[in-house]
């Protein structure tokens, strides 16, 4: 309980950059209004889908910017007329969305012949975004967009081969801010469609207990393993990674707790933001919810989501069991051990108490799985979470365990109608426990809790929604000038003679973006240009994205800006540097994956290799992933210095060597590698055990 606590004070605290709450006073309940109306109107449209796609995407941004300015103005103004001014930016802001709506049929019939009053909107709109983008995201992402927009008006004047044909003010507003190929294109969509659902969904589910239910299980569960604490912290950070698929707010929400007690425990401060970083930032690879990137490459693939689920599964197990070994490795270097097992909660009595929480998550996966859109699997699993949450204050006001029970069995059957008489049940079946709440004693204060996981989701979504809307500058500009075939066909050229070289051209890309940007628009902006080119060149569509995906969130944690190490730096009380450091040694499997799974897509459950021939499919997929599990953890004790005891200089040398070999795709390499393994450990077993007889009088 105490880690919940710890971790719920510091998410009220920090949500995205943002502080606390929505403002004081007057303006402070508006604000707070504008958000549920938000979340009200997104799930409106998630289950019904009566608006136009164009309109949608428009009063998504246009909610977006008005949510934003008003709590930028509450919340950061200094000055009673800097607050008004930014009121008054969110709510032209909004009247941009209002104004394509209204006018939706005359913006599609004089498309391309905009009128003067489009034109002024389309201004207004691109530099709303922008300003938001900025006041929200930070300087490096819109200095990006902003880069990529002048090239639209100035890339007649470069020389070959960035020159483009040139476009007149009048097309580069319309392509930007009309349509969908610019700030209303495919990551606005995706924000408004999946994302915002999904972030809404997490908020409710955090409301009603969820991470209650995921600390104590994880402490229950490997508290007592060699490095409980760090284990903890990685265990949570994966189940919250479940629901929620954030990185730099996990570490703010959980790393309050989780790094003192790593600490005060007996790990190295660097070591333990290092874990912490780490863990929350795999939270965006691990299904079924995965980051809001999983769903922008669903759309952008055209592929249904559990193929992305499924791809995600072995890479997300190998990252986080990379972070299990290496913490449990540094603790016995360390001389570390387990927690306490009798101070420690019980993790089945956890599940046993929170056990209906699960249920949401499990008809999620289930409905993902089964085929239905994300879209429909997110709208359910939400609105059986607010079933859920609603009816537990009426089933406690029945007294007799059997009366309880047939009320949930009731309740249940009509939730689940839903998959066969459509959304209106669900519907009907949520009025009528709010209006049951509404008339018996406790109820009201669930309305309350449901109205508040309504304005935080709403919150917690800006971000991910101004990075969405501040990127289609960057795609517009790709899809306007054709640039993009020039990067591709630069890549190309790269790699007809040498893929991997292509493939660390990609890589250095990815994390030099992610310097100063977030995963979302990393993965859009460089899947655009190195995507195509590595098809090209032969490897698997889907693998060429999660190559690209995985360096986004790797991006977070390498030197020198390391977003999620800079964040736990607070916390850990040392350098940001250390702890990217020592984030960078513990994510090893985020940077072998990806190359694995190119040379040997079936790492990620999709193309067949030679080797399927032979000894079939699912033989290749286990021996590939018994090769990687191996090859990680022989790096895992070469940068860590032990295995059973403390390692050589020359043994660390050989562990390194035969990861590698291991991780090679080349003739011969898995024999050698092999084989060097199995006498590496097998001295070091050897050399361990001399040093006990030794050690014993």
């Amino acid at each position: 309980m105490q880690a919940t606590e710890s971790s719920k004070h510091v998410e009220d605290e920090i949500v995205d950059g943002l502080p606390a709450g929505f403002g004081d006073g007057l303006s402070g309940k508006i604000a707070y209004g504008i958000a549920v109306a938000f979340s009200l109107f997104q799930i409106y449209i998630a289950a019904y889908g009566s608006l136009p796609s164009q309109v949608q995407r428009a009063m998504h941004v246009g909610f977006l910017l008005l949510l934003g300015f008003a709590l930028l103005g509450n919340l950061r103004a200094r000055t009673s007329w800097g607050k008004w001014i930014l009121w008054t930016l969110g709510i032209v802001g909004f009247g941009t969305g209002l104004y394509n709506w209204v006018f939706y049929l005359p913006l599609i019939q004089r498309s391309g012949f905009l009128n003067p009053v489009d034109l002024a909107v389309g201004i207004v709109l691109i530099v709303l975004v922008f300003e938001a983008a900025r006041r929200l995201m930070g300087w490096p992402l819109a200095i990006i967009a902003f880069v990529f927009l002048l090239y639209c008006f100035t890339g007649q004047y470069l020389p070959d081969p960035f020159v483009h044909r040139g476009y007149s003010f009048e097309q580069i507003i319309d392509n930007f801010a009309f349509g969908t190929e610019g700030i209303y294109g495919t990551p606005v969509y995706v924000s408004a469609a999946y994302i915002f659902i999904f972030v809404v969904f997490a908020a409710f589910l955090e409301r009603a207990g969820m991470i209650a239910l995921f600390n104590d299980f994880a402490f229950g569960f490997v508290g007592g393993v060699r490095g409980g604490p760090g284990q903890v912290c990685i265990l949570s950070s994966a189940l919250m990674g479940t629901i929620s698929g954030s990185g730099v707010a996990n570490v703010v929400a959980s790393g309050q707790f989780t790094i003192p007690l790593m600490k005060r425990f007996g790990f190295r401060p660097a070591f333990a933001g290092g874990v912490e970083a780490t863990s929350s930032m795999g939270g965006q690879i691990m299904p079924p919810v995965m980051g809001a990137v999983a769903f922008i490459m669903a759309e952008t693939l055209n592929v249904p989501y559990a193929d992305i689920v499924k791809a995600a599964i072995i890479p997300a197990l190998l990252y986080f069991g990379a972070c299990f070994w290496m913490v449990y490795l540094e603790s016995g270097k360390a001389g570390l051990k387990g927690m306490d097992k009798a101070s420690l909660p019980n993790p089945w009595d956890a599940v046993r108490q929170h056990w209906p929480l699960v249920l949401p998550l499990a008809a999620l996966v289930y409905l993902l799985f089964a085929g239905y859109t994300p879209i429909f699997a997110g709208t359910m699993g939400l609105a059986l979470t607010i079933v859920l949450i609603l009816g537990t204050p009426l089933a406690a006001l029945i007294g007799p365990m059997a009366f309880r029970v047939v009320f949930w069995i009731a309740l249940g059957l009509a939730a689940a109608a839903f998959v066969k008489f459509g959304v209106n049940v669900l519907a009907l079946v949520i009025g009528s426990l709010i209006l049951a709440c509404l008339l018996f004693r406790g109820g009201r204060e669930t309305l309350l809790i449901c109205r508040d996981s309504l304005a935080e989701g709403a919150k917690n979504a800006l971000p991910v929604g101004i990075a969405c809307a501040i990127v289609g500058i960057v795609i517009g500009t790709l899809t306007l000038t054709g640039i993009a075939s020039t990067f591709i066909g630069a890549i190309i050229d790269i790699g007809r003679d040498n893929l991997f070289l292509s493939l660390v051209l990609t890589m250095i890309t990815c994390l030099v973006l992610g310097m100063g940007i977030p995963t979302i628009p990393n993965y859009i902006i460089t899947s655009s240009l190195a995507g195509p080119a590595l098809l090209a060149l032969g490897v698997p569509l889907l693998v060429s994205h999660m190559f690209v995906f995985y360096f986004g969130i790797m991006a977070d944690l390498t030197p020198p800006v390391a977003l999620a190490a800079f964040a736990a730096a607070p916390m850990a009380k040392v350098s940001g540097m250390k702890i990217a450091i020592q984030a960078t040694k513990l994510a090893v499997a985020g940077f072998v994956v990806p190359f694995m799974a190119v040379y040997t897509p079936a790492l990620m459950l999709q193309d067949a290799g030679p080797m399927a021939a032979v000894i079939g499919y699912p033989a290749e997929v286990a021996y590939i992933v018994l090769k990687a599990c191996l090859g990680i953890a022989l790096w895992g004790a070469a940068v860590v210095g032990f295995l059973m005891m403390r390692m050589a200089l020359w043994e660390r040398s050989l562990a390194l060597l035969a990861g590698l070999l291991l991780v090679l795709a080349l003739p011969m390499t898995d024999e050698a590698g092999f084989a060097l393994a199995i006498l590496l450990i097998g001295q070091h077993l050897w050399r361990a055990r001399a040093a006990r007889l030794v050690s014993v009088p």
